[in-house]
């Protein structure tokens, strides 16, 4: 046995959301306080007791195990080409149902087995000629030993991969960056009266003592401010834009942290029997719907097989339109979600894109079908949000949006809120949700009969300049935040982070049409549910 039994005494369970079991097991009043200095533009944030608990919970439940001291040298960080794992019995008989369990030993540069965990990785099962795939779920042993485990949901011969995303020491740099630098990624902002236009810096705070145009929305309180430009009034702004991307960010060592990690260990292989084909799909059908089941589904033959509801494949474009007969369809978030309405758009013939004379890529966007009362609307959230350039008038927050919807049993409604929050401090994504999960519990409350669908975030291919923006683990961390703020409440949840994450094909923040079909699918089979 090359692992003493002393070393597998973890204290750190993890789901699909890789959120610490003995955190999420507290109740709200026994979690303990996290002092943190708050983030400036939410100074002035006003919270109820729940709200305050539920904000304090989260931040427990999301928080990361850290090295034992501050500065660790690179090379006792952790090393993919040391580090190694096996299954643990691996003469076993397996068969569809079981669970495989494998064992990740991490070592430093210097090949020493490390004696701390919080390395973020990645796991996944996958059967390439069956094109087949499912995600692991792991557990952090806080000694260098790292446990996956993996639902055997087909037979046949799999694969087991295992990656290192980011050694333990590059996620204590995320962490600062995220506290100390919100100001990395910043926007901007157009005023113009006449021919004359001037152009400042915006972000949900601005240090300094300028004097600032203070765009916090009235409804919801979510801050935003510009620097007031020299000689035009704040009223006098057209549009909101990216600005560019900080440079600079990091010390030479820590730069060494965020090197190209790839996939590490063997390939192990196992052949699968089973009586039954396939694990039941209906195991978990009749209970409510729980974000954190893990896994969510798996690929079979390129098709997304949901293990909380059964799945309808829409083949045929024909299916889509019968299914969406009648209905106003409403999308709201970021250009993850635009990608559902350019697929119903391009695959359903007789819904045609109205031309609004939105900028490309940007929105908001609407399809039509006269033939079958078809309506599908596309718009962005509000600010922060990193597009090209979105005129002021059409800078709207999500939670008005929905306010302003009447509902029905013929609205549909779907929503992803999470790239474009990366940068910041994790409250001002809490608040975010905050003020949308009200408007949803509103809008169910006086017509219950809507739909609303939650899409999830997904996996990304990262550099080392894409990783301080926009990291997995920045994305993983808001994920787990969200699907714990949403679990309870009427709404349904299509887990865009397995269908990439599981997927053969490379990581992307734009999932290739394949990946998109299967969101598709596992969202039309809400909206229509198939009759078993």
């Amino acid at each position: 046995n090359l692992f003493p039994p002393q070393h597998l005494d973890d204290d750190t369970v993890s789901g699909s959301s890789w959120i610490t079991e003995n955190n999420v097991q507290h109740s709200l009043s026994q979690t303990a306080k996290t002092t943190r200095k708050p983030y400036c533009g939410y100074k002035q944030q006003t919270l109820s007791k729940r709200e305050q608990a539920e904000q304090e919970s989260l931040l427990a439940a999301i928080q990361w195990p850290k090295p034992p001291s501050r500065k660790i040298a690179f090379v006792q960080s952790t090393d993919p080409a040391h580090s190694d794992f096996m299954i643990v019995k691996p003469s076993g008989f397996f068969k569809v149902g079981d669970q495989l369990e494998v064992l990740v030993r991490m070592k430093d540069f210097q090949g020493k087995l490390k004696q701390y965990g919080g390395d973020y990785l990645q796991a996944r099962i996958h059967s390439p000629l069956l094109k087949a795939g499912a995600t692991g779920r792991i557990v952090d042993c806080h000694n260098g030993l790292y446990k996956v485990f993996f639902t055997l949901l087909w037979p046949g011969e799999v694969k087991v991969s295992v990656s290192l995303v980011h050694p333990s020491e590059a996620i204590q740099v995320l962490l600062r960056l995220r506290e100390e630098r919100p100001d990395r990624v910043y926007f901007k902002s157009s005023f113009k009266s006449g021919r004359y236009s001037e152009t400042t810096e915006c972000n949900v705070c601005l240090p300094g003592d300028l004097p600032v145009c203070n765009f916090t929305d009235l409804y919801t309180g979510e801050p935003w401010f510009c620097y007031k430009p020299r000689k035009l009034s704040c009223a006098s702004r057209i549009n909101h834009a990216k600005g560019g991307y900080q440079k600079g960010l990091l010390t030479q060592e820590e730069s060494l942290f965020f090197q190209r990690y790839v996939c590490y260990g063997d390939w192990f292989y196992c052949m699968l029997i089973s009586k039954n084909y396939f694990l039941p799909e209906s195991s978990n059908m009749d209970r409510a719907e729980d974000p954190t089941v893990s896994p969510s589904g798996y690929y079979y033959e390129d098709e997304w097989r949901s293990r909380t509801h059964w799945i309808h494949h829409f083949n045929k474009s024909d299916d889509i339109t019968k299914c969406l007969q009648g209905k106003v369809i409403h999308l709201f978030g970021d250009s993850t979600i635009r990608q559902w309405f350019e697929y119903l758009t391009a695959f359903v013939p007789d819904l045609v894109e109205f031309n609004l004379g939105s900028p490309k890529n940007v929105g908001p966007f609407m399809s039509v079908d006269l033939k079958h009362n078809i309506l599908l609307k596309f718009r962005c959230h509000g600010p922060p949000i990193r597009f090209s350039t979105v005129f002021s008038s059409e800078l709207r927050y999500i939670a008005n949006e929905l306010n302003g919807i009447v509902g029905g049993r013929n609205t549909v409604i779907a929503i992803t809120i999470w790239s474009h929050f990366s940068t910041f401090p994790v409250e001002v994504y809490i608040r975010r949700l905050r003020n949308i999960r009200r408007s949803i519990i509103q809008l169910l409350d006086r017509s219950p009969k809507t739909l609303i669908v939650i899409r999830t975030a997904n996996v990304q291919e990262l550099g080392p300049e894409v990783s301080l923006f926009n990291s997995d683990w920045y994305s993983f961390q808001l994920d787990s935040v969200m699907r714990k703020m949403f679990s309870g409440i009427a709404v349904h949840f299509v887990d865009a982070w397995e269908m990439s994450l599981a997927h053969y094909l490379p990581h992307n923040l734009h999932p290739k049409e394949v990946i998109v079909k299967n969101q598709i699918d596992a969202f039309l089979s809400y909206v229509c549910p198939l009759q078993t």
